[in-house]
């Protein structure tokens, strides 16, 4: 289970995609989170899917890939599926004698809760498969620009988001490693109750922070030694630069909106 989440992987492509700004690609991303959550019908969120589709094919990403990332979320989405399914109001479709209620409502909000969730985080995997970590640090720092004015250390936010989202992989991998070095020693982490199961993490939790916390002062010392100084007067190999492909992508992103609060307008 742990090595199916992929959040932070990087897939070197020659796509259209994985050649766009990265700065274009956070704002496309912002655009069609907002398109997700204005969606209100079955007509919108079928343009949300499509475009989703296009965008996934378009980048080469293995649909696989996609599918191996949402693994994870299995627990979250039947959550959030039961929560709405059980506790939306309506006409209740079964006798009343049952004591619980599923109403036409509720079926029609899980089903559009569990599938805005699923859009949701693979649009958001799609910007991590198809961007450099460098190139993603450059582009959060860059649109976060204007918040030096106010004295935000917009490099040093920027760095810290890409480098945690980097680590990600890694320290699953290394969780993966402890886990089954535990297991080889007798250690049992699915039986028992929830309190049992929770004291059988503590040999896992303990040498994964002590890794962290090692992996973290490697980095600390290495950048160092490299007198790494970011913020004003860093000078970078490759300038960002909005190309033709970008422009295209703000006006589909428009024309997407658009066509979402339309729809939502007439209900659809």
């Amino acid at each position: 289970m742990l090595k199916d989440i992929t959040l932070g992987q990087y897939f070197p492509g020659k796509s259209p995609i994985h050649l766009m700004d990265p700065r274009a690609k956070l704002i496309m991303l912002v655009v069609y989170i907002v398109g997700l959550f204005v969606s209100t019908g079955w007509l919108s969120y079928g343009l949300m899917f499509v475009f989703l589709a296009l965008i996934i094919k378009i980048s080469t990403i293995p649909v696989k890939s996609i599918l191996k990332g949402l693994k994870p979320l299995v627990v979250i989405l039947c959550f959030t599926g039961i929560l709405n399914l059980f506790f939306t109001e309506g006409e209740n479709l079964l006798p009343e004698s049952w004591p619980v209620a599923i109403t036409k409502e509720g079926i029609i909000r899980a089903v559009m809760m569990v599938a805005r969730i699923m859009m949701l985080v693979s649009g958001t995997f799609l910007l991590t498969y198809t961007t450099s970590p460098i190139a993603l640090t450059d582009g959060l720092e860059s649109l976060m620009n204007p918040l030096k004015k106010i004295k935000v250390p917009v490099h040093e936010l920027a760095m810290m988001m890409c480098i945690a989202l980097r680590f990600i992989p890694t320290l699953i991998e290394e969780t993966d490693k402890i886990m089954s070095a535990q297991k080889a020693r007798g250690a049992d982490f699915e039986s028992g109750n929830l309190i049992e199961r929770a004291k059988a993490l503590v040999p896992i939790l303990v040498p994964l922070f002590i890794g962290a916390f090692r992996r973290a002062d490697e980095l600390a010392t290495a950048m160092e030694c490299r007198c790494y100084q970011g913020g004003e007067g860093r000078t970078k190999m490759k300038l960002l630069r909005y190309s033709r492909r970008d422009m295209v992508a703000f006006l589909i992103g428009v024309a997407l909106l658009a066509a979402v609060f339309a729809l939502k307008y007439f209900g659809l």
